[in-house]
């Protein structure tokens, strides 16, 4: 597979995600996000370890454990208290801080070099969500701030921690391919729910065909379907051309509102897509970066 093509791939997951306020908010009861969280990761995981059939080795499973904690159980559980606690343009723009933590995270833990065009299209990417998202009649929940904070935090180690113990080079007897990895990750994240969730939220209420569709979306599509390619987009490729492939989940986040919920789109809010995109183009050019910041130069 090409750099393009897999590149486009991974790009996939983040539009996909965007699609998860809306389904979460709209579709699903609200105020279970143990249950919610715990019901997305645990039976796509299942089902996909049915068709793999591989087993990790001894030394891997520690690993898995914590990456299915991070990406998907600490991570998952803060993303719907955060979206039950804050408004979208707020928790998105939480979120937006990731790609940046991911750089710094990868310099330290991987020896990425940090590059300034990576910085500086994270900073665009950054404003334009911002800018596309957030109103400015808000009312901010400290709960969901943290919550935000800390769904932040926990996927950003968990995509530097992916890149760090499964990289597409590994050359180990019995390294599991992105797709095992993917099913063993979800059925972690989803058994250290479940005890959680068991003891600490009540029973859900019976369960409409809307929100059988809705919980059959996101654990299909929006969990099996967008994490393989995620993770394999992240053994392959450097997290300075993955992490800014992130502002595009907020981009779609709005794009579905205005489609879907038929939200309105101002001037403003377009100028915010306009950047994001810039921004995401700029992280994955970095010869077309070189003029732009020889013009800024001769400028100043």
């Amino acid at each position: 597979m090409s750099k393009n093509t897999l590149l486009m791939t991974t790009a996939l997951a983040p539009i996909i995600w965007g699609s998860s306020y809306i389904v979460t908010t709209q579709y699903l009861p609200q105020d279970y996000p143990l249950t919610l969280a715990m019901l997305r990761a645990l039976p796509v995981g299942l089902l996909l370890l049915v068709f793999c059939r591989q087993l990790p080795v001894v030394t891997d499973v520690i690993k898995i454990v914590i990456l299915g904690a991070l990406n998907f159980s600490i991570f998952w559980w803060l993303l719907f208290v955060s979206a039950y606690s804050l408004p979208g343009g707020v928790a998105a723009t939480l979120g937006s801080m990731q790609p940046l933590l991911v750089i710094f995270l990868s310099r330290f833990l991987l020896g990425t070099p940090i590059r300034l065009y990576t910085i500086f299209s994270i900073f665009l990417g950054i404003s334009g969500v911002a800018i596309l998202v957030v109103s400015a009649q808000i009312t901010l929940n400290p709960i969901g701030i943290l919550a935000g904070i800390g769904a932040t935090i926990s996927m950003g180690f968990g995509t530097v921690l992916s890149k760090k113990w499964f990289a597409s080079d590994d050359k180990r007897d019995g390294a599991i391919s992105p797709l095992t990895l993917t099913a063993w990750q979800l059925t972690a994240g989803g058994l250290l729910l479940l005890p959680a969730a068991w003891v600490l939220e009540p029973a859900l209420p019976p369960l409409n065909t809307i929100n059988i569709l809705a919980f059959s979306y996101l654990g299909l599509i929006g969990a099996g379907l967008t994490y393989f390619l995620w993770f394999r987009g992240i053994a392959a490729l450097s997290p300075n051309v993955i992490s800014p492939l992130g502002f595009l989940s907020p981009l779609s986040a709005v794009i579905l509102g205005y489609l879907v919920l038929d939200q309105s789109l101002t001037p403003l809010q377009l100028g915010g897509a306009t950047i994001i995109l810039l921004s995401v183009w700029l992280s994955q050019s970095p010869i077309s970066f070189k003029p732009l910041m020889k013009a800024i130069k001769l400028n100043s």
